[in-house]
């Protein structure tokens, strides 16, 4: 398993709830992508996210000290986390798939630069 700039990745797993819904084009608001309906998968996406870290202690104390830590140190402890750890991984990678769902379907950005940047690094492990 490989994993490309997991420094960042700490931001996708902590702070989706501060994720920014970027409004929709016109021709996008049917098949549900309208603002609402993307506003809630990353409600969702956020509420499940947070659940699986509370449930998984060990994950959420990696996750939480990166936001912390110079990006070197963060890459490697979270690189090291998930590669010791690879369910966690696939199952986390599975949690935040609807994000990338809705943004390919919608053909819009529901992160901030940074967020989008993360989760993509993430999602590419």
């Amino acid at each position: 398993m490989k994993f490309r700039g997991l420094a960042v990745s700490a931001s996708v797993l902590g702070a989706l709830a501060a994720a920014t819904v970027v409004a929709p084009s016109a021709s996008a608001t049917s098949d549900g992508c309208s603002a609402e309906a993307l506003a809630g998968t990353v409600s969702s996406v956020t509420g499940s996210a947070h659940q699986y870290l509370d449930a998984h202690p060990d994950a959420n104390d990696v996750v939480t000290a990166a936001y912390g830590q110079p990006q070197p140190v963060a890459a490697a402890n979270l690189r090291g986390y998930f590669t010791a750890h690879p369910q966690e991984y696939v199952e986390l990678r599975g949690i935040l798939a609807p994000i990338g769902d809705k943004q390919r379907q919608c053909n819009v950005s529901l992160l901030s630069p940074v967020l989008s940047s993360a989760y993509d690094q993430f999602m590419a492990g």
